[in-house]
């Protein structure tokens, strides 16, 4: 009898069905085996035991032939018509020719004479195990590589060739971008799709590469049916017989077309706003040095630990696979989010994983030296056979360079905005300054009142604009030394019209915020502010905390009219006017929180 560890384990893996009508068999089979098979089941007669399996599915069945309701023979051919690779052993007191010609037709593993020999039972269980365990490995493997190769003939753009270059399949995908349909493509070299501006070097370099039996990698313009153009990040890799011979071709594409033409887009917004010549050489160098990084893959268990990281992925983020493999996700975990608000965002992905197919958005991860990376990703859930997730897989585009130009942008715009709020505050003999100091105290605020992103990075953008219309201002009133007079006073008034006039017909969120704030910084919670005396909640919250942020300033900077007051007499004013000329909820967030407002004007002094 087999007593290996190995035989022994995988016979505890395993479910059995014993099917005898005779009592003392049926319980002699049941006593020996129970304890070395994961689960035993036991029926008295056929019908029983067709009733066991189709609700069971065991692994293996042990059968009698002659038996009351339903013989051996049926109900191994019932069995057999609902799974044709069901393993069976017979066993029968009886040797008789016919039985055997009956079990070979049906196709039964394995037949045995009563007495049943239970070392020779064993031994036939063993070997019947080890094959059922690994036709479920083997099962696993090939359905865990079907899912992997559906999502990447789905979301992938992808072809392949015999060794001389005519296309002999491309997927659905591949019929979209390019507007050839599949028989259009079938049977014709690849320079249908070729356009003219790629170098004849590039597909030089392609052949001499592939049939070389490497992979080759690179960026692929090509053009469509209708005459247009796509771009594609490319890999094509040769296939290869069991003798090593190429017999056909196959290239992976991601449609990067966007990608690339927002590249240029941004290229030129930021050199036609950069006046420096230097900076702008510095750039440009830059820009023909950075390298986008596409088909960056990886592979993460259902406890968020690593298991695969492919060689873009750690060009990118600085580690190696050694440092990586194994390690908790965590590991690249964007540091300025908290622990908590990560595992949120995780359970929430998760979740949005069970119910459907894909997960898409953007990223922002950790390199090894503490710099950030910028990704666009999809998550796709991987499922074992039980279509139970047993894995995720990630493929990801390197956007670190969009987001880069895209910050540069969105800093010359704000420091244009700066300019021209600075313009106001120049024609009062104000500090630019100012500008910056309300722009810091609005953001911070709306971050205390739990304002989202896009709301608080509007603000900090607008609020400097808050005085332009002290543009239209006279500068006998706008520099008088003294106290305005009743007429002045109206005139000085109209600088919040003004400024939301010139600014009202913008259809950037950005000056449409800046028109908002101007029209109503000036107003006051008990509806005593001007210019329309709008009370509470009915003033834009962008309003109501550029108004906080423009009066702490103000109070504690000299003007051509006053000097500046002491901290004490100016957080004794904001607090008074909590209710009255205030927001008072954002006077509580301000006083709670003022020791970052102090180091703010600390920062930004004049």
């Amino acid at each position: 009898m087999k007593n290996n560890e190995e035989f022994l384990s995988n016979l505890k893996s395993i479910t059995l069905l014993i099917v005898e009508d005779t009592k003392e068999i049926r319980e002699e089979l049941a006593f020996f085996l129970e304890s070395k098979v994961k689960i035993l089941y036991a029926a008295q007669n056929g019908k029983e035991g067709l009733e066991l399996y189709k609700k069971y599915k065991p692994d293996i069945v042990i059968s009698d032939i002659r038996m009351p309701q339903l013989d051996g023979i049926k109900m191994c051919k019932e069995i057999k018509s609902y799974n044709k690779d069901a393993k069976i052993i017979l066993t029968t007191a009886y040797n008789e020719s016919n039985y055997f010609l009956e079990a070979i037709k049906i196709h039964i593993n394995d037949y045995l004479i009563k007495p049943i020999d239970l070392n020779e039972l064993f031994d036939i269980l063993c070997e019947l195990s080890k094959g059922i365990i690994l036709e479920k490995f083997n099962y696993e493997v090939l359905n865990t590589l079907q899912q992997y190769k559906d999502i990447v003939d789905e979301r992938s753009i992808v072809s392949k060739t015999d060794i001389n270059g005519i296309i002999t399949y491309v997927n659905k995908p591949f019929e979209e971008i390019s507007g050839y349909k599949k028989e259009e493509l079938i049977g014709k070299p690849h320079s249908i799709i070729r356009h003219k501006t790629m170098k004849s070097e590039t597909f030089k370099d392609m052949w001499e590469t592939i049939l070389s039996k490497k992979s080759w990698h690179g960026v692929v313009k090509n053009r469509k049916k209708n005459g247009s153009y796509y771009i594609v990040d490319s890999i094509i890799k040769p296939i290869l017989d069991v003798n090593g011979n190429i017999i056909e071709f196959i290239a992976l594409r991601n449609d990067i077309t966007e990608l690339e033409e927002s590249k240029e887009f941004f290229k030129y917004q930021n050199e036609k706003n950069i006046s420096n010549l230097k900076e702008s050489i510095r750039k440009e160098k830059l820009y023909r040095e950075a390298v986008d990084k596409a088909n960056i893959i990886i592979r993460l268990s259902r406890d968020m630990k690593f298991l695969y990281v492919n060689e873009a992925f750690c060009e990118i983020s600085g580690y190696s696979k050694l440092e990586l493999i194994g390690e908790a996700y965590d590991k690249i975990r964007d540091k300025r989010i908290s622990y908590d608000e990560y595992i949120k965002h995780v359970e929430e992905v998760r979740e949005c994983l069970y119910r459907d197919e894909f997960y898409k958005g953007e990223i922002t991860n950790q390199k090894k030296d503490g710099s950030l990376f910028f990704c666009k990703y999809m998550l796709f859930p991987i499922k074992d056979a039980k279509g139970e997730i047993c894995e995720y897989l990630s493929i990801r585009h390197d956007i670190t360079e969009i987001k880069s130009l895209h910050k540069e942008l969105e800093d010359t715009q704000r420091e244009i905005i700066y300019k021209l709020g600075e313009v106001g505050e120049t024609r009062s003999k104000e500090t630019g300054n100012h500008v910056k100091r309300v722009a810091e105290y609005s953001k911070l605020l709306a971050e205390k009142a739990g304002l989202n992103n896009e709301e608080i990075n509007t603000l900090f953008t607008a609020s400097p604009m808050h005085d332009i219309g002290k543009v239209g201002i006279p500068d006998t009133i706008l520099n008088k030394p003294g106290k305005l007079d009743a007429k002045e006073w109206v005139v000085m008034q109209t600088h919040s019209e003004i400024g939301y006039n010139i600014l009202k017909t913008s259809t950037r969120p950005i000056l449409k915020a800046a028109a908002i704030i101007s029209y109503t910084h000036h107003e006051k919670w008990d509806g005593s502010g001007y210019p329309r005396g709008l009370k509470g909640e009915d003033i834009h919250i962008f309003g109501r905390i550029t108004a906080i942020a423009d009066v702490f300033d103000a109070l504690g900077s000299d003007r051509c009219y006053k000097k500046a007051w002491p901290l004490e007499d100016i957080l004794l004013l904001i607090t008074k006017e909590s209710g009255k000329h205030f927001d008072p909820n954002l006077v509580e967030l301000f006083m709670t929180n003022l020791e970052g407002f102090l180091a703010i004007r600390d920062l930004y002094k004049d």
